[in-house]
Parts: structure tokens; sequence; C-alpha cells
């Protein structure tokens, strides 16, 4: 065993299994706690709110030592007296707001949709906080605009110009001063309803011409955003161009595809990253794999344990759970030489997993 980590935040089940691979001992604290985060884990701590985080943190801390703490989302400012792993809190606020990285990005010259004033459309909305982009909307008039300000009340936003194109990103790691970048990603999205930008799976190694110089892109930000560990750079790429969209100083949703079709542990990456060790070279494309979120079309219970699908699913919900329309399910995998055999199996995979759903 490496030694002991704590990985703590909304979703953690992609990276406690990568940690636990890489040769580490894992607890969690975790939103979902679904059946297959017991795997990897040696304790876990379910919790309801992100305002229970921190009495969830607190509690494992006192069950175990730990010699470090990795987060994810909704947990990169929580203190501890663990160890982190990654960007420390102090630096790592800037990249929680989405107005301060359109100033960081118009700051070092990136290629970034510009912001809108009031008034004019269409524009994208977009949370000054939070992660996957369920929130973000396209809005044509004043009126579409003061619909989404009802539906989230309160709630800070940014409006930029609408950019047409591919979602994808980059996963990178980063030591505070260089960066390598890993993987491309075309990033699967919701595409419906209230939440159609909500990220939903991805697909890796991304297949277009501009992936290159996306890499180079990618690796000059989180260069310089000073981050340390993981890093993921989101783009929206067209024929000619591709726009830097955010930073997501933290492990990504995309870790899964990541791995499985680069042949890489990310974890270890992070780790080595933390001490100031990069790879020296990208990994090599082993294969094309895709991940998509399952959600539920209706109400909806699974009695059956998909354990016996494990090859073909994570994110395995316990045996009895309910769920309500539009929630997610299941994650589910496609694997292949190519995107089209990867997206094929994928559509397999599903058939297969809808028919244990009642």
């Amino acid at each position: 065993m490496k030694g002991r980590v704590l990985v703590a935040g909304f979703s953690t089940r992609h990276v406690a299994q990568s940690a636990f691979h890489a040769g580490y001992e894992v607890c969690s604290v975790d939103h979902f706690c679904d059946q297959d985060l017991s795997w990897y884990t040696k304790d876990r701590i379910k919790f309801e709110d992100l305002a229970d985080l921190p009495d969830a943190l607190d509690q494992m801390s006192r069950r175990h030592a730990f010699d470090m703490l990795v987060v994810t989302s909704g947990a990169e400012e929580l203190p501890s007296t663990i160890p982190l792993c990654g960007t420390p809190r102090q630096n790592v606020a800037r990249f929680l707001d989405k107005l301060d990285i359109q100033h960081f990005f118009e700051a070092n010259r990136v290629r970034v949709p510009r912001l809108l004033e009031e008034g004019m459309f269409p524009a994208m909305i977009k949370p000054r906080r939070g992660a996957g982009g369920w929130r973000n909307a396209v809005v044509s008039t004043a009126a579409e605009q003061g619909a989404w300000e009802q539906l989230y009340p309160g709630v800070d936003y940014i409006r930029q110009e609408m950019i047409t194109g591919i979602p994808a990103s980059v996963c990178c790691v980063a030591d505070g001063k260089r960066a390598r970048a890993i993987a491309t990603n075309e990033q699967v999205l919701q595409g419906k309803g209230n939440a159609s930008f909500g990220f939903c799976g991805s697909i890796t190694p991304f297949g277009h011409p501009l992936c290159g110089q996306m890499m180079l892109v990618a690796e000059q930000i989180a260069a310089a955003s000073g981050c340390i560990g993981t890093i993921g750079i989101d783009f929206v790429v067209d024929d000619e161009m591709a726009h830097a969209i955010e930073i997501n100083p933290r492990f990504q949703g995309t870790v899964d595809t990541v791995e499985q079709a680069m042949g890489c542990n990310l974890f270890q990456y992070h780790v080595d990253a933390c001490a100031g060790i990069l790879p020296q070279v990208s990994p090599a494309k082993k294969k094309v794999a895709v991940r998509s979120i399952l959600f539920a079309d209706r109400d909806c219970t699974i009695n059956t344990d998909l354990k016996e699908l494990k090859n073909l699913i994570a994110d395995i919900p316990h045996p009895g759970s309910s769920f309500e329309s539009g929630q997610a399910l299941v994650s589910v995998y496609g694997w292949g030489e190519t995107r089209a055999a990867a997206v094929a199996l994928l559509d397999k995979h599903i058939s297969t997993v809808k028919q244990y759903i009642r």
C-alpha cells in the first residue's frame, strides 16, 4: 500500500477507483455512495447536501489517519488538517468563479467567447459558480432571460456570446509552473430540456484536426494557472478554431474514458504532479473509450443487482434504489478501435442495461 487517501466531494467513485488501482488505501465522503464505490474504499460516509460535507469530512478524519486529501467538485475550498494533494485552497478560488476565469483567459490572451452587454442576444447564460453545465442556457430575448432568472432566483451569472461547435476538453496534469496534456475528450451533453448543456459523458480521444492545437493551448493555460495536479480545460471547437470555455481545477468526469483509452492512471499522475513530476510525453492512444450517463425517463426502481454487469457499467445503484424522472441511473461504457465501434458497443450495452429498469 502506497498510503491512505481520503477522497471528498459530491461524486468520488471515479477518483476512488483510480486511487485504488494505483495502490492506495482509499476512504471516501460522497453524496451517492453507489454500490461500486464500496469495492474501492475501506470506509465511506454519505451526505445529502453540500452543506453537510464539512461535517462528514470531519467525521471521517476522526475515524482514520490519512496521508493525503484529494477533493472533487464541491469540496475544493473546504479546510482540513489532512495534507492536501492538489491546488491549494487560496489559489483555487479564482477558478471556481466563471467571471474570474473569463478575466484570466483575457489577461493571458486566450481565445474565449466575449462577455455581452445587457440587452445583447442571443446569449449563453452561465451561473458564476457550479460544475457540470446543468444550469447553462441560451436565451434569445429578455423574456427568456427573465424566465431563467425566475427558475434560478438569486443566482449570479455571466452572459457570453454564443459559440457553435463541438464541446470538448483537454485533461492535463500540472506542477504549478509546467503542464502536460494527457488526452483530448469529446464531451457528451444532455442536449434537451432545461439541462441541455449538462455533462453526461465523454469520448476519448477526441478525433478532430485541431486536437494538437488544443493540447498546446491547454498546456499553456494549465501552466499559467498555477494549479497543481489534474486540471481540465473545456473548449468549443468548430472547423477553424477552438475557444476556451472553462478551467476545472480538479479531477474531471472524463477520468474513466481517459484511463481506458490512454492506458494510464490519472491518480498516480496527479500525485506525481503534486510532487513536481510530470510525464515526459503524452501517453499514446490504446483504443477509443466512451462513457454515457443513463438518465431515468420516468419514475422507476431498479430491483435487480446490476453488479453482474460490472464490466459494462459504473456508478452502480444498490438493488431497490428508486429514481425520479431525470435522475442519473448509471454510467455505461463502450470501447473499440474507432469512435463508431465504441459508440455502437455503448448502444448495445445501454440496451442491455435498460432491460433491468422497471
